[in-house]
């Protein structure tokens, strides 16, 4: 039984990055394990954010706070300049939120704050954790990686510790981006890979194909478009879910297609639970679930994301998933390549959050 009372904790803030909603959807299961071992948690977020969250949490108190705004490019070979070209404004926004930290930690009386890949949320005034499956941030050379490695680190090593969603064995996820050769100086703590779904039952399949639309746009709109053109070439019952939480929009369902604009965790649970085959997007967080879940998936990375190509290359070689690139993707033969594709997939135990997270939050004031 974890007792927080024996360093009179009470209030703990989580803000999680907006670069699309995979780290809001991540800090899910973190948060349920933080209300159950009885934190007053905030929670800062926009306005996205918080519509999803909103469905998943009770009993929480959200403040306003705006992300980085990145935009992407239309064309991935200009992702990385577009990056480049925003720089100032991320740095702008990492100065404000460091600021906006200072002042929110004295008015609601913060005790510890976790902060998901958000660069400014760090203090000397209270124990701040950063949570970050990417120690390593993949560039085409080695040189770039070392640089921005050594950028990552000067904002890591500013906080008192450092949480990856991740196992700490040789056999992981992220690879070399959650165990790179060279660490932070903080404590690194491996807490296991985060899954929002507490039910991994097998249910009674109902669609053939569940595709899951998620990240930030354009990216997100192009493969909708695309996937919507080439919809009518395959058969089989099919549930596409837009990854839009603040939609008005309706749409009309067929006998073999339903789209939604948004499900809850428990109702995307049951429906990817229901599904012989999940295409989707190669975030992490993602990522993290379908493993969990052990379900077959047919994932194409964001153009540009070194990330998502790295993970998406890795898992294909393990054998945990099918990967076909955006650019040649065609969803009647990446089917039909899957269905001669030999999954491979791991048993994933998720770890107990309730006394992994009490524990950890206990350690690092004691």
């Amino acid at each position: 039984m974890i007792i927080k009372s024996k360093f009179n904790i009470q209030t703990i803030l989580i803000a999680p990055l907006d670069w699309g909603l995979g780290h809001a959807t991540r800090c899910i299961p973190i948060i349920k394990a933080l209300l159950l071992l009885d934190y007053n948690v905030y929670i800062a977020c926009n306005n996205n954010q918080k519509k999803l969250l909103q469905l998943e949490v009770k009993n929480v108190t959200f403040l306003l706070l705006n992300g980085y705004n990145i935009n992407y490019s239309v064309n991935n070979k200009l992702f990385a300049l577009s990056i480049f070209k925003q720089l100032p404004k991320i740095s702008k926004a990492i100065k404000f939120e460091h600021l906006w930290l200072e002042e929110t930690i004295v008015k609601y009386k913060i005790d510890v704050v976790i902060s998901d890949n958000r660069y400014g949320l760090y203090t000397t005034r209270v124990p701040c954790i950063f949570i970050t499956h990417q120690l390593l941030i993949k560039a085409p050379f080695s040189f770039i990686e070392k640089y921005l490695q050594k950028i990552n680190y000067q904002f890591i090593n500013k906080f008192t510790q450092c949480w990856i969603p991740d196992f700490e064995a040789s056999q992981n996820i992220a690879g070399v981006l959650s165990h790179p050769q060279k660490m932070p100086i903080i404590p690194v703590k491996y807490i296991g890979p985060l899954a929002r779904f507490e039910d991994k039952n097998v249910l009674e399949k109902k669609y053939d194909y569940c595709i899951i639309l998620s990240g930030p746009e354009p990216q997100r709109t192009i493969l909708e478009q695309l996937i919507l053109k080439q919809i009518n070439t395959i058969s089989g019952k099919i549930l596409l879910v837009r990854g839009l939480p603040n939609s008005q929009e309706l749409l009309l369902t067929t006998n073999d297609l339903e789209i939604r604009n948004h499900l809850s965790s428990i109702e995307l649970g049951r429906a990817i639970r229901q599904s012989e085959f999940i295409i989707t997007r190669s975030g992490y967080t993602t990522i993290m679930e379908l493993l969990w879940l052990q379900k077959k998936s047919i994932v194409i990375p964001t153009p540009g994301q070194t990330e998502q190509e790295y993970l998406a290359k890795k898992l294909m070689q393990q054998g945990w998933c099918y990967s076909v690139s955006q650019s040649q993707f065609n969803i009647a033969i990446a089917i039909g390549n899957a269905q001669q594709f030999t999954y491979q997939l791991p048993t994933i135990v998720v770890n107990d959050l309730r006394y992994c997270i009490g524990t950890l939050v206990q350690n690092i004031l004691s």
